[in-house]
């Protein structure tokens, strides 16, 4: 060809993304309506990969289109999994580093897959180099493509330049260094400049079109060898490299002036002829002696042909001065080659194997969905329940309906009241309560300890990065510790504060066990026992009163209520939306997501109307309030005297009923709670566990690397690791952190008192009925995952900000399996 220079390759190291991926894609798109595992297309992604990588040295055409296909798959998969979430130990060395005796070259590992595709990017650069420079000058269709890859080169650099600190976050190689990636870009456009210039004259072009292409072919090799001097990246490049583009820059400036002088012969010019032939040998000389080549001989041959007969022709006919060669007009310039962008599919045949996978927009959209959404139907059943509370903390005080009620003569209670007793009874009684009650703190323990055991390898992770850090000083270049786990810190602050609000929770339940616990065990025992234990007493018989008739018309009015409201929850929970093509959709047409606009549009719509249902049951009730009030104080003045203790304590059994309803439901959340926090903190513990594995691989690299570099210079003996410092155990990997918004932990209603869904932290997605969380293990920590928060939303058309939720449904994982 014309010794076009080929940037060297970055080679790659061979590592496992088939069980991170899949165990990522299973935790967080694996969904009770998408279960999506993507087994085949992780398996194929990971043969695509060992091909693309290890293809690009075998450095022909047919290799461009291989590893075009695994950089878009990159692209595609970047595109819906965030980079950071992939905890993959990607190791790749410096393109440039030519090593030393014992083979080391410097090389970086970071566990990102924009990393990955970053230097994926710079070896399709790299091979396009290589294929141009491979082709023939004689051949136009070669000339054609190799202008085309020096181009596309010259714009991957470019990108590569403005993008790569961004992409990285941390010192780079110094083959990805900006300014290296700079240099190389003006050198590929250099190139494809030259290349013009090779087509300008193999097509006959005309000489005043070839010497101005000479001339800024010229002008750019004169740039880059600027650039390529630089005193910080002179050292990284090989040897004959700049000696090479010095002459590049001269022979190109004498082809100019080569051209140019048989522009000036066919004008007459025989002055100007002679001093730009003159000038054009002086630099084909000059070309030749910087490379040590015998560059453009040819050109050099031809240009003192030249030279000898205008000279003789001018001695003896013309007899022209010679102007001097500076006061000549200069050449012009006609600048072909381009940086061409970089192009959204570099493949011809690209297909996405993660088409399942929806884009990150829509997952973020449909978590801010299913936020807004668990807030409304929480706040709105935190309503009803707090109402019907309140309805059945007014009726026990009265001592409805049981006052009201004929006495059964087989068991000598009311009707009510034994109702209550079997109601107990059916569902466990207080042995039920005692049990979950017992199991509290085991569920606690479990969940501290994991916790625990995840902070423990974080702190031996930065222990060991420390101790290594002071041993080998400025050596230990990898970023420290305390930068990279900020966010898995944060992270277990949270899970820690959550526990803890846990365990007040846990306190709130036992108090009001402790206060209801003779009631309630009253309440399990048989309607024989349960009658012998009541006080005996002797009301007046009013049953036939018009005030005992009215009441029992309320209590109708007051069981159809409930009813309603249990109707109401229901389609509460049940009412969903899709909202995934919807954002798919508007992604599509707009390019963005309007989040906010299409969730409060689908949510008025979804549950406008039971909104104004629960706000007319919640009208209703203070009506009936008033009315039941007024019914019992003209019951009790027919009545005379009480029942005395007898009534009184039916009144607490009916506070008591109320009660162990509210504290099974509320240990049933809380063990489903601490059940599924079991779940999150494992998978939080796996992503710590990935990070220490890829921070465990970088550290044996560098360390490698120190060692072998000690030993090239003194036989010293390998530093040791300090030997308090054990690698930490290395779980399934499965997905890595993402950042996330503090939030402060809210207060809960005295009757709620486990988990509700807080604004603030990062939600969940695929969040479904009232549930505040949804069967997903998410990939930081799950947003409001806060057991005592209250509403702290305001948003327009939205409940009123300070609203209390309900007691949660917990996550659920079905088919969860532990990583270990």
């Amino acid at each position: 060809m014309a010794d076009l220079l080929s940037v060297p390759l970055k080679k790659p190291s061979d590592v496992d993304v088939i069980t991170p991926l899949k165990n990522l894609i299973q935790s967080r798109y694996s969904t009770a309506d998408n279960p999506e595992n993507c087994t085949e297309a992780v398996n194929e992604f990971s043969k695509l990969r060992n091909n693309a990588i290890w293809k690009a040295f075998e450095k022909y055409e047919s290799s461009l289109e291989i590893i075009y296909g695994y950089y878009d798959q990159l692209v595609a998969l970047e595109g819906k999994i965030p980079p950071q979430e992939l905890q993959v130990p990607f190791k790749w060395k410096d393109a440039f580093d030519r090593g030393n005796i014992f083979g080391h070259k410097a090389s970086l590992t970071i566990p990102n897959l924009s990393y990955e595709k970053v230097c994926v990017l710079f070896n399709i650069a790299a091979l396009q180099s290589s294929v141009a420079g491979a082709q023939s000058t004689e051949n136009d269709d070669g000339l054609k493509l190799a202008a085309k890859l020096l181009q596309q080169a010259a714009g991957i650099f470019s990108h590569l330049k403005s993008t790569i600190m961004l992409s990285i976050q941390q010192d780079p190689t110094p083959d990805l260094n900006p300014d290296t990636l700079g240099a190389l870009s003006q050198l590929m456009l250099a190139q494809a400049q030259e290349i013009y210039v090779h087509k300008a004259m193999h097509d006959n072009m005309k000489d005043s079109i070839v010497a101005r292409l000479a001339a800024q072919a010229e002008d750019l090799y004169s740039e880059c060898l600027k650039t390529f001097q630089r005193d910080n990246l002179k050292s990284i490049w090989d040897k004959e490299w700049i000696p090479l583009i010095g002459a590049k820059q001269a022979a190109f400036s004498a082809i100019a002036e080569l051209y140019q002088s048989l522009v000036c012969r066919e004008r007459k010019e025989i002055g100007q002829e002679i001093a730009r032939l003159r000038a054009a040998v002086e630099k084909f000389k000059a070309a030749q002696s910087r490379s040590g080549k015998n560059i453009f001989s040819d050109l050099l041959n031809k240009a003192e042909r030249n030279l000898a007969e205008v000279e003789k022709d001018n001695d003896f006919i013309y007899h022209e001065r010679i102007p001097d060669y500076k006061a000549l007009e200069p050449i012009g310039k006609a600048p072909l080659a381009k940086i061409l962008p970089l192009p959204e599919k570099m493949s011809q045949n690209f297909k996405d194997l993660f088409s399942a996978l929806v884009p990150v927009a829509v997952h973020q959209a449909l978590a801010s969905y299913d936020l807004r959404k668990t807030e409304i139907v929480n706040t709105e059943i935190t309503k009803l329940r707090e109402s019907t509370q309140e309805l059945n903390g007014i009726l026990a005080s009265l001592n409805l309906p049981a006052a009201i009620e004929v006495t059964d003569s087989s068991t000598g209670l009311p009707p009510s009241i034994l109702e209550k007793a079997q109601t107990v009874s059916s569902l466990g009684g207080i042995a039920a309560l005692k049990k979950m009650i017992d199991e509290l703190p085991e569920s606690l323990k479990r969940n501290q300890d994991i916790l625990d055991e995840t902070d423990r390898m974080l702190n031996e992770e930065k222990a060991a990065d420390d101790a290594l850090r002071q041993q080998f000083k400025e050596k230990w270049t990898r970023t420290p510790s305390d930068k990279l786990t900020e966010m898995f810190r944060s992270n277990a602050s949270k899970y820690r504060q959550i526990i803890n609000n846990a365990v007040e929770a846990d306190k709130l339940v036992q108090n009001k066990f402790g206060t209801h616990k003779p009631m309630i065990e009253l309440l399990s025992k048989t309607p024989s026992e349960l009658e012998a234990s009541l006080p005996s007493g002797n009301g007046s018989n009013v049953q036939n009163s018009s005030a005992v008739a009215t009441l029992r018309n309320l209590m109708e009015e007051v069981e159809t209520i409930k009813a309603e409201r249990d109707a109401i929850e229901s389609e509460l929970k049940s009412a969903t939306t899709d909202m995934k093509d919807k954002f798919l959709l508007s992604l599509a047409k707009e390019g963005e997501i309007n989040e906010p606009a299409l969730s409060y549009q689908a949510l008025g719509q979804t549950y406008g109307s039971l909104q104004k249902q629960v706000s007319e049951s919640l009208e209703k009730q203070k009506g009936l309030i008033g009315r039941i009030r007024s019914a019992h104080q003209e019951f009790s003045n027919e009545r005379g005297s009480t029942a005395g203790g007898r009534e009184a304590m039916m009144c607490q059994l009916a506070a008591a009923h109320d009660v162990f309803r509210d504290l099974l439901n509320n240990l049933q959340e809380g063990t489903k709670f601490y059940n599924d926090l079991t779940q999150l903190l494992i998978t939080f513990q796996n992503k710590v566990s990935d990070f220490c594995f890829a921070r465990k691989t970088e550290k044996e690299e560098l360390m490698k690397d120190l060692t072998q570099e000690s030993s090239r210079s003194t036989p010293a003996v390998t530093p040791a690791v300090p030997n308090y410092y054990s690698d930490p155990p290395s779980n399934n990997p499965s997905a890595s952190s993402a950042g996330v918004q503090p939030a402060a932990p809210g207060q809960a209603p005295p009757n709620l008192p486990y988990p509700v869904y807080v604004q603030g932290m990062p939600v969940p997605y695929g969040a479904t009925n009232a549930a505040p969380y949804p069967s997903y293990v998410p990939p930081p920590m799950p947003q409001g995952y806060n057991p005592y928060g209250t509403w702290p939303g305001n948003y327009q058309n939205f409940p009123p900000s300070g609203a209390a939720y309900p007691p949660g449904n917990y996550p659920q994982q079905p088919g969860y399996r532990p990583p270990w």
